[in-house]
């Protein structure tokens, strides 16, 4: 993932369970649902797990912040479908419920006829795109998920926002485990920039402009201006596409604050082109040859996409606890007790 912050802020070591609690209590006392919360409550512990702690419980707060200076959401419902393809209407509920949607529909019309799109607008935060990619990788297909939303980055040789972070990520099933490779096209994500605010504290050099154009590291004059492009005119022309890849999903180019973001999921069965346990055996000799490359000298062995988080998952697991900004357990303490 693009990007990566430190923070100075005091931390608190959880226990995993006591981190889901305190996730999960903040969410319900915000007003989700037992069942709405578990799905979001998930999904931040699969991110702290893998050592992205912008993307967890810092992520809750930011939710219910949202949530509160809102209209209540609508449901979530599906606006037209055929035998291969459904666009939903988020109603404006946070990604999380809606992307878990989009993926029970895509799985489902996959596994009758060999692929499926499917598309969502009108949601915001849907979180890594990675964690939907292992539902689908798991269930022997191959996925695409791309992703748009507000102006926040500029595009390359620009200091004026106009695409969004646009995360976009694919994953393959193999027969030794998935490859899934994601990344955001910005070079540092909201996420990281929202808890560097929150904190007070300065971004790395090169990664923001002021309003007015300027290079900053003050998060705030980052989010009112505008996030450097991942991948110079590369990264940038990809980002493009993205972006428009999410409004084909019904997404607006320009929606205000962070609401209508886009979603466009592609599933494949292999076996729908040929021999999919065939295509698992190949796909994990090629990963495999891949991560036996010569490295550089003096460099580490190459990794393989998704190598270095299921590494760190495993670790997290194996440790039980994970180590969290206090102000944040702080907030979402007191969101919890205010209910």
């Amino acid at each position: 993932m693009p990007g990566s912050t430190t923070t100075s802020a005091p931390t608190v070591v959880l226990t995993l369970d006591d981190a889901l609690r305190v996730l999960t209590e903040a969410l319900v006392g915000s007003g989700y649902t037992t069942v709405e919360a578990a799905v979001i409550a998930d999904h931040l512990m699969d991110c702290e797990l893998r050592g992205l702690s912008y993307a967890g419980l810092a992520r809750a707060v930011s939710i219910i912040e949202r949530l509160r200076a809102t209209e209540p959401p609508q449901p979530i419902r599906v606006d037209r479908q055929t035998p291969v393809s459904a666009a939903l209407d988020g109603g404006d509920h946070v990604g999380y419920l809606v992307a878990a949607r989009a993926m029970e529909i895509g799985l489902e019309k996959a596994r009758a006829q060999g692929v499926a799109v499917v598309g969502a607008r009108r949601t915001w935060y849907t979180g890594m795109f990675s964690y939907y990619l292992e539902r689908i990788v798991d269930a022997g297909f191959v996925g695409m998920i791309a992703g748009s939303g507000p102006a926040v980055v500029a595009p390359y040789g620009g200091t004026e926002a106009r695409f969004s972070t646009n995360p976009i990520a694919f994953g393959f099933p193999t027969a030794d485990g998935p490859v899934i490779w994601d990344i955001g096209t910005s070079s540092i994500t909201h996420a990281e920039v929202t808890l560097a605010a929150r904190l007070g504290e300065p971004l790395p050099e090169g990664k923001a402009y002021d309003p007015a154009g300027h290079p900053t590291t003050d998060p705030a004059a980052a989010l009112q201006g505008a996030f450097a492009v991942w991948g110079g005119h590369k990264g940038s022309g990809l980002a493009l596409v993205v972006h428009l890849l999410g409004m084909l999903a019904g997404a607006s180019a320009a929606p205000e604050g962070v609401s209508d973001c886009g979603l466009l999921a592609v599933i494949v069965d292999p076996s729908a082109l040929g021999d999919a346990a065939d295509f698992g055996a190949r796909a994990a000799d090629f990963a495999e040859s891949v991560r036996a490359t010569r490295p550089l000298e003096g460099g580490t062995a190459v990794r393989v996409p998704f190598d270095r988080s299921a590494a760190l998952r495993a670790e997290t697991l194996r440790r039980g606890t994970i180590e969290v900004t206090a102000p944040v357990v702080d907030t979402l303490h007191q969101i919890a007790l205010a209910h």
